[in-house]
């Protein structure tokens, strides 16, 4: 997953943490510096990933975490080789 906008990203989160009653306001602070420092934390304040797969059949999540990692794209190096080619391509 790419995210396009890291700033949108981390306002959005901001509201939602801003927004949940159940937080205590040194919680939320703790949250926002979080937020602030890694967007794999905004993310996972805005993306439940037991929601992801819970009407997948036959999937029963035990554990999920995120993780993020700046990564410069370059089409012309080697590791991004077919990266994103079609998978429903028919050769």
């Amino acid at each position: 997953m790419e995210i396009a906008d890291p700033d949108q990203l981390r306002r959005a989160t901001y509201e939602q943490i801003d927004g949940d009653e159940s937080l205590a306001e040194e919680e939320r602070g703790h949250a926002r510096r979080m937020v602030e420092s890694d967007e794999a934390e905004a993310l996972a304040y805005l993306v439940e990933p037991f929601e992801l797969v819970e009407e997948v059949p036959g999937v029963e999540l035990v554990q999920a975490s995120w993780s993020s990692e700046h990564v410069d794209y370059d089409p012309r190096a080697a590791e991004w080789s077919g990266a994103f080619v079609d998978l429903d391509e028919d050769d």
